[in-house]
């Protein structure tokens, strides 16, 4: 797929205020500074589409982004960021949940997981929980360019390891590195795939 097309729609504080349309949606979303922001400009090719900033906890609304009208990337705000209080975390946890469990247009989320780093439980119960609640998700290994292949490699089977001591079976994964545009085509092509049978 060749991104040429793509507009900010807008912000929303809930999953009733989000477009009223047909158009399909494709959610990103992971624990805090996993580099969600970075991966979204990587993948639509467009520097700033997304805000990057070095300080977790910048989305905090649920952002949509209309892709070649043919699609929608929905930036959700990430999990796990510890500098807010414990009603704003619940409110950003309901207004995810909404969001997922509710969105009749959501095809698939896009699961972010850092790949430097071992499973952490945050990313651990997310996952569980998207598969509990029987959401199509996949997931994707972020900053495979900060550390080198063989400690990537071992890493990446010690996560799916754990994961597979509560799954029988994992979602596709794809390695992606913002920075050197690994992951792009895979992910892209992906979605292509995927639009061809909604």
């Amino acid at each position: 797929m060749n991104v040429s097309d793509v507009k900010f729609i807008g912000s929303f504080d809930r999953e009733s205020a989000c477009p009223k349309s047909e158009l399909p949606e494709f959610a990103f979303i992971g624990r805090s500074n996993v580099g969600k922001s970075s991966l979204i400009n990587m993948l639509t090719g467009r520097k700033k589409i997304a805000k990057v900033s070095s300080t977790p906890g910048k989305t905090q609304l649920l952002n949509f982004f209309e892709i070649n009208e043919s699609w929608y990337l929905v930036d959700l705000p990430g999990y796990g960021y510890a500098k807010i209080s414990k009603y704003k975390r619940e409110e950003w946890r309901k207004m995810i949940a909404r969001y997922l469990e509710t969105r009749a247009t959501l095809v698939c989320t896009f699961l972010l997981i850092d790949s430097r780093h071992e499973l952490q439980n945050i990313d651990l119960d997310f996952i569980n929980y998207l598969g509990e609640a029987g959401l199509p998700f996949v997931i994707v290994y972020t900053k495979s360019d900060k550390v080198k292949e063989i400690k990537l490699s071992e890493n990446i089977q010690a996560i799916e390891d754990a994961l597979l001591e509560h799954w029988e079976a994992l979602p596709q994964r794809f390695l992606t590195s913002s920075e050197k545009k690994i992951g792009q085509t895979e992910i892209l092509d992906f979605i292509e795939g995927v639009l061809t049978n909604v």
